[in-house]
């Protein structure tokens, strides 16, 4: 009975919006919460499942850090549209030491990477718990930062590898690529590149968006992020986008890890 009671307990400490669904005091607004009960009710394995392995284990693994979590699950469900789970996990990650102006860039991000609609819906969510928590503008990026320095050498062997697959086909999206995305979007200072890249990997994993998988994933080491973190954001992904999504980016992330230095 101790050890069940504990766990519930832990539950409510890792999603705070799930703990105040069942006291009440949950926000008016946004989409409907679940309860313990309500998932018990219809799938009291599920529940199991939840408690024991995704939130008493994937959670606690050292692999990654409980902010690198944050940040992969945010990812995973604003690439893939799935708000019910976002409050909580926007709490958690707040709770876990991602600062306001990281999820906001993080949304401004996953506009480019999964549509401007998946952008617009965690606006929606997120808005309302900045509200609750005094969030106010101060805490949040400018629209037109500082960038930081571009490295140009890296940035002109891009543009002509894009020039040469993408060029023949849409000029337009060439253009767009360099001028929004890699001389404006990476470059601004209020989300660290590697953050950046671990957003970018995530993002692309969970919608299942394997072949561009291997340059980001690349990227992303070049910004710092191990062998070790990227094997383990493949794991963690594989609850919140299902073991088929994790399993199709085992090939793309096998051939990057094997062109690496060893």
């Amino acid at each position: 009975m101790k050890l069940i009671t504990a766990t519930i307990v832990s539950l409510g400490l890792a999603f705070p919006f799930l703990a105040q669904a069942q006291t009440g005091t949950g926000p008016a607004t946004g989409p409907p919460a679940l309860t313990l009960d309500d998932v018990r009710s219809v799938s009291p394995a599920l529940e199991q499942f939840t408690q024991t392995d995704l939130l008493g284990d994937v959670w606690k693994r050292p692999g990654l850090s409980p902010r690198d979590r944050s940040i992969v699950t945010l990812a995973a469900l604003i690439a893939r549209g799935q708000t019910i789970e976002m409050p909580s996990h926007v709490n958690l990650a707040l709770d876990n030491g991602v600062k306001p102006g990281e999820i906001s860039e993080i949304i401004t991000h996953l506009a480019f990477y999964s549509g401007w609609a998946n952008a617009h819906s965690a606006v929606a969510v997120v808005k309302d718990i900045f509200a609750r928590r005094g969030i106010g503008p101060d805490q949040l990026p400018k629209a037109s930062p500082q960038l930081l320095p571009l490295d140009q050498a890296v940035e002109n062997r891009r543009a002509v590898s894009v020039q040469e697959n993408v060029g023949p086909v849409s000029p337009s999206l060439v253009k767009d690529t360099a001028d929004l995305l890699f001389k404006n979007l990476w470059l601004r200072p209020d989300l660290a590149p590697r953050d950046r890249s671990l957003v970018t990997v995530s993002s692309l994993v969970a919608s299942g968006q394997v072949a561009q998988v291997a340059y980001h994933l690349g990227r992303a080491m070049d910004h710092g992020l191990t062998k070790d973190e990227a094997s383990e954001v493949i794991s963690h992904i594989a609850f919140y986008a299902g073991w088929p999504t994790a399993f199709s980016a085992i090939p793309v992330a096998k051939t990057v890890f094997d062109s690496r230095p060893k």
